[in-house]
Order: C-alpha cells, then structure tokens, then sequence
C-alpha cells in the first residue's frame, strides 16, 4: 500500500492515508516522498466529499471509522487489487500464485525483463534490488507482472486477491494450507487455487509446479483448451557454498540458493520464455539476481558464519527454508528462530501444522509476542503449547523480546549461521545491531 501511495504520489495525485501501525521501511519512505500521515490511527475527519476514490488495504476492517465514512459519503471504494487492475485493464496480465515462493518467483521475473530491456508493469510483495518501488504503473508497457496472494482482497471484498486480476499467464507454485482465519478447511483453501487456474482464458497458459500432488491435481482438472506447462527442479550443484545450475553443458553460478529457490527459478524461466527469452538468456541474466528482500536475504557474515533472514511463516515455507540454509551449508551449525505472527501462526488451532517444521535446525527457536496477539484479537497461549506444537523436546520459546535476544546473544557463534523467519520484525529487534554482537562474539 505504500508504494503504490509514493507512485500515484510521483505521478502527480494529492495522496493521503491512515494505518494502526506504520513500520519501517515504508515509515521513512512515506517521510521522504512528504506523505507520512501526521498522525497514527483512523480518523474518520479524514474523509470528505472532496476525495477522488479511498483506495482500501486489508488493515482496515468494515467497522473502520473511515471506511464507513467513506461509505456514507458515498465516495468510489476500490480495494487495492481493484486499483491495480483497473490501471491494466489493457495490459496483458501474468499473474504468479502459490502458498510459496510467489514473491521470489515475481521478482526473478522481473529481474530478467530489467535486463532483456522489456518494459513491464508490476506489483511484487518485496523490495527488489535495481527498483525503486514495489509497484509500477505506466502508460506504455504492454504486461503487468502481478504477485498473486490467495489473501482476501479486502474487508469489503472477499474474493481472494489473485482472482480479481484476470490473468492471461498464470503460475502455481505450490499449494500447502494457509490463511485459517478466511479458509478454515484444507479443501476450501485449494478451492481458491482452482478458481484461479480455471479464470486462465482459451489459449492462455498455465505454468505449474508438477513436484506437487496438490497443484498437479488443479492443473489437470483444468478442462477448457488452455496451454499447459509443468515444471520441474533444474540440474543444480553446490560446491564450496555456491549453487550451479545446469544448462546444457554449462554449469552457471547463482547467487541464490535451496531446492525450493530451483524450482522458483525454473518456473521464472518458462513464464520469461513465454514472453519471447530463451533458456540460455534467461539462466545468464538471472545469475546476477540476488533475491527479494526477506526471501534469504543476508545480513551479515564473516568467515566463520553468516545472518540471514526471511519471510517464511506458515509450515511449508518454514520447513523449505530451513531446509536450504542446512543444504547449503552442511558443516554449519543452524540456530533457527521463527516467529509467530501472523493471524494463522498465532491461531492455537493450526499451531499443530508446525509439527517437524524445524527438524533440520541444530536449535529451533520460536518467538511470538503478546502483542501481535492483541492486535488481531486473538487469545493468548502458552510457550509450552507452542512446544507441544513443534513436537521438538529441545525447542526454546520466548513471548518476551529481551529474553530472545539475551538467549541469542549467549551462544557459541564459530562456525554457525542464523536463520531469523518472521512477517514481522521480532517486536522490534534491531537484527543490524544483533548481527554485529553475534558475528562479533564469533
């Protein structure tokens, strides 16, 4: 929602705006771009007659003092997909879906259409390396790359956000039960994966990950004449810490890494050579991505260890990223420290999907506050029902921040990584300040 306010704010429009709680980074980027509200919290004051449209985030719910102002006045109320569709309506829509890996997916896309010289719109959920922004909207491309989140689209709007944009290309990564609050049964959750395959128009395509049973069993149900195309884990090495990936007789390194990361890429590759980029281009392009920002992003190393932290929250995202970081680094001891904080993580009814998430961490770390309870009206629970969860004997739990970052600090460093895995932010953890204790100490 910030950057698609600093846009319409470059462009030209009078923007204004409210949120509950605004974090870093969009705080100092709304700062910078001179619209930062003056004020946190929802004042309905705010909204008057002499508004354009409210362009509505999923943070404000329909008893919202503002929105049911709005709604009064009578002023036009999109929700964010609605907006952005609306700005591409005459572009050709590739929209990228998946419980997993949609953002990494979205910014590998992006990150070759950069370098190919091919002008797209676009609206990805992360920071990317070599973009301003997260959004872009523009009279002249001919695409827009969307991020499909199966979220809903707002408190107005219950449709999930990937099917508001009509996608002429669609991706599925992978399909692993999420978002309890709005899909409170595994089958109603992969329901909305179907209803996005199926908006795929005659003679459109579908790019699908065939090492899932689950999106396998969507795409063949698919019955209407569409372009079907799995996808599978290139040919890929590790050597001395760096992943190669195979094409033809060429073994090219990448900056990136992990099994799910492979996938990522190959399901980028057919999407990119949809839109007219070969293989061997495609793989020489994207051996400069670095990765979005939180998707195994690294914070700091030295030559004994290295931070990293990522976006991972639901199970199957936790367990893949684990995964990576002990495939990648072998012979390092892995400390890893996942928080809970979205509305299904800290639901006590889906904690028990976490169980084995984090059984390849030497240490597994669960953090969650009272907090973030608070904020999305949850009941609160017990560290030792969160370790019930995990089924880990040896797992640590903290709810107290101090407690987390004392218990970091007093273990042994060399010869270690850190994987830090939360939407949130650890309830205010510098981690710029807690990586130079660590790779200090070691």
């Amino acid at each position: 929602m910030h950057n698609l306010a600093i846009v319409l704010h470059k462009k030209g429009y009078k923007i204004t705006g409210s949120d509950d709680e605004i974090f870093e980074p969009a705080k100092s980027r709304l700062f910078n771009s001179g619209i930062l509200p003056e004020k946190v919290g929802w004042n309905a004051e705010n909204i008057h007659a002499g508004l354009d449209a409210i362009i509505l985030g999923m943070h404000a719910r329909a008893d919202n003092p503002e929105l049911i102002k709005a709604q009064e006045l009578g002023l036009k109320i999109y929700s964010y997909p609605e907006f952005l569709y609306e700005q591409a309506r005459d572009k050709k829509p590739i929209v990228i879906g998946g419980s997993h890996g949609k953002t990494t997916i979205t910014a590998m896309i992006l990150h070759v259409l950069n370098k190919a010289g091919i002008d797209a719109d676009y609206m990805v959920g992360a920071q990317l390396e070599g973009f301003d922004v997260m959004v872009k909207l523009s009279e002249n491309a001919d695409i827009m790359v969307f991020e499909g989140d199966e979220y809903l689209t707002s408190a107005l709007d219950r449709r999930p956000k990937f099917h508001v944009y009509q996608p002429h290309i669609a991706l599925i990564s992978g399909i692993a039960w999420d978002h309890v609050n709005v899909f409170p049964t595994f089958d109603n959750y992969v329901e909305q994966f179907s209803i996005f395959a199926n908006l795929v128009p005659e003679k459109g395509r579908l790019i699908y990950c065939a090492e899932d049973a689950q999106v396998v069993k969507v795409a063949e149900a698919v019955k209407h004449h569409i372009q079907k195309y799995p996808y599978f884990r290139p040919e890929y090495s590790i050597i001395d810490g760096i992943t190669y990936v195979k094409c033809d007789n060429e073994s090219i390194p990448l900056k990136i890494f992990g099994y799910h990361n492979m996938l990522n890429l190959e399901g980028a590759r057919l999407v990119c050579e949809a839109l007219g980029i070969g293989k061997s281009a495609f793989y020489n392009m994207i051996s400069s991505f670095t990765g979005a920002s939180k998707r195994l992003e690294l914070v700091a190393k030295n030559q004994s260890g290295a931070i990293y932290k990522d976006f991972a929250h639901s199970p199957s995202k936790l367990k893949a990223t684990v995964n990576a970081v002990k495939e990648q680094f072998p012979n390092r001891k892995l400390i890893a420290v996942m928080e809970l904080h979205t509305y299904s993580s800290l639901n006590i009814n889906f904690l028990d999907e976490y169980k084995n998430s984090m059984d390849l961490a030497d240490t597994a770390i669960v953090f969650y506050s009272r907090h973030a309870l608070e904020l999305k009206r949850l009941p609160f629970f017990s560290t030792e029902d969160v370790a019930r969860a995990f089924k880990r004997d040896d797992i640590l739990v903290f709810n107290v921040k101090d407690q987390l970052y004392n218990a970091l600090v007093s273990m042994a460093w060399k010869d270690a990584n850190l994987l830090l895995m939360s939407s949130g932010n650890f309830d205010g953890i510098n981690l710029k300040e807690l990586s130079e204790v660590l790779l200090t100490e070691a």
